[in-house]
């Protein structure tokens, strides 16, 4: 399996973004789905997760942020809104084939997207 992530950009605070994530190679319906995040000097951190309509938020992004899927598209969204410079970091797609209680755990997620690049700054 591979993942493609995109849509990461420069933007000003307040701004939206969508992240996207396609999967190629085959099938992650039945997956979880995450998006990590991973700022200059910091760890890798646990942004969002979805599987079966079932979603996870990290506390900083819950309200601004909302993860999606399509399946006919085999690809994963990130709606991200009202941004702040706190959120620029590189954004990580990944799938895990876990049980859900262990979404938030990066190394449970076996594939992994190469990452995009998210700036917010005025």
């Amino acid at each position: 399996v591979q993942l493609q992530a995109s849509g990461g950009g420069l933007v000003q605070p307040g701004a939206s973004l969508r992240l996207s994530c396609a999967a190629s190679g085959r099938t992650l319906s039945g997956s979880i789905m995450g998006w990590f995040r991973q700022a200059p000097g910091k760890e890798r951190e646990f942004v969002a997760a979805i599987r079966s309509g079932v979603t996870d938020y990290a506390h900083s992004v819950k309200g601004r942020f909302a993860i999606s899927r399509d399946n006919a598209k085999n690809t994963v969204y990130l709606q991200m809104n009202s941004l702040e410079p706190e959120d620029t970091a590189v954004y990580f797609c990944a799938g895990s084939t876990f049980i859900w209680g262990v979404r938030q755990d990066s190394n449970k997620y076996y594939y992994w997207g190469q990452g995009t690049l998210v700036t917010v700054s005025s």
